[in-house]
Formats: structure tokens, sequence, C-alpha cells
């Protein structure tokens, strides 16, 4: 499948919904059929998306292949929250493997999100990219944090983390527009268990320490 696809309705999502209204109330996203659980920030508010929706139709029309189409198909979004105080956003998609027709490995999943940043570029302004690999238990996790604006509002500056990991059953990437530190340290503190085994927080201090050459 095309690279990025999985963030596409995250990245675009995201921009229009730094300006929308919350509604529903606090609640961790716990799709367990999926084998994954997050513990969301508990103070932080669900979003309904209709955005998104119909962010993920149009990028499904523009798809260049069945495969394409099919992955977007099967995309299901698991949750977005709101951080009313800096305006941050948190979002989870997720890509079943019975719905795709076939499990990724290990080696698919550099390519699977290389697309993410030329994605996000439709929204924001992207500055200082910076990728890592990380592990939580047996799980291999890929990251990438950006400093961003919104190009209809450069003065507002943003941290944009993308990381995302496979499971038994599924393909999982979780995104935060951050408004600040503290938004950014809510979502990379949340509590993970990915195909039963527990962290105690979805992106570890250590995720971008450089390893030995």
């Amino acid at each position: 499948m095309k690279a990025g696809l999985v963030i596409l309705v995250l990245a675009c999502g995201g921009a229009a919904l730094l300006s929308q209204a919350p509604s529903g109330s606090p609640a961790p996203a716990q799709p367990g059929d999926l084998g994954f659980t997050y513990s969301a920030p508990s103070d932080w508010e669900v979003l309904s998306i209709p955005a998104m929706a119909q962010k993920k139709s149009e990028a499904t029309e523009n798809a260049g292949s069945e495969e394409e189409k099919k992955g977007l198909a099967c995309l299901e979004p698991v949750l977005t929250a709101r951080d009313r105080k800096s305006g941050s956003i948190v979002s989870v998609e997720a890509l079943p493997f019975a719905c795709f027709g076939h499990a990724m490995t290990s080696d698919d999943l550099p390519g699977f999100v290389a697309g993410a940043p030329e994605v996000l570029k439709q929204s924001f302004d992207l500055a200082e990219p910076v990728t890592a690999t990380y592990a939580l238990g047996s799980h291999s996790m890929w990251i990438e944090r950006a400093h961003a604006t919104l190009k209809d509002h450069p003065e507002i500056p943003f941290t944009v983390e993308i990381t995302c990991g496979l499971l038994k059953k599924a393909a999982v990437c979780w995104m935060a527009v951050a408004g600040n530190e503290d938004a950014l340290h809510a979502f990379e503190h949340g509590a993970v268990t990915l195909d039963g085994e527990t962290s105690g927080a979805l992106v570890p201090p250590t995720a971008f320490d450089k390893k030995p050459s």
C-alpha cells in the first residue's frame, strides 16, 4: 500500500479539528478486538469527527491502485480527543489485517509511514523533522517529531508527533498535534497494551536517543 495513507486521515483531519468544538466525554480508546488499548489523557475531551469521513472519502477517490483504495476503506478511527487548554489534538487510526487481506511485517513498517511528512505538509509547515525507532516489549515502533505551524495560522506553533507499530491483527498509528510540552508529554505518557504486553507509556523518554553506531 502507498506509504503514508494511514496518516492521511489523521493529518488532513487534524487541521480541521483544531477549530472544531469538542463533544462527548473523556475516555480511553480500547479496541480490544484489535489487540491493543491506549489510555488517552484523562482530562481531554473526545471529539466527533465528521470531517474525517469526508477526508477519507476524498483520499479513497484519489488512490492510485485498488490496494490503496482497499487500505483506506479498511482504516478504522479509534480515537480523536482535544485538550481545550492548549488546543492540542490526539488521533488514533488502525488498519485491521482481516479487512485489508494480509498482514504486514516489520520490513513493511518504514514504507507504510514514510509518506507521512508529505501528507502533513498539506495542512502544516514543518521544520526540523526527526525520526527514530524504538521497542515496546516485542513490538518495533517508528516515530517522527517535527515543529509545525498551521498554514492558515503561522503565528501558532505546534509539535507534530506520529508513532506507528504492527500488531498481530492490525497496523496502528497514533498522532499528536501538541500546542505545548505538557500536551506532548500527556500524549506520550498514555499507557498502552499491545498484544497483551503492557507499557507504562506509548513513547518512552529514550525514544529519540541516538543508538551506538
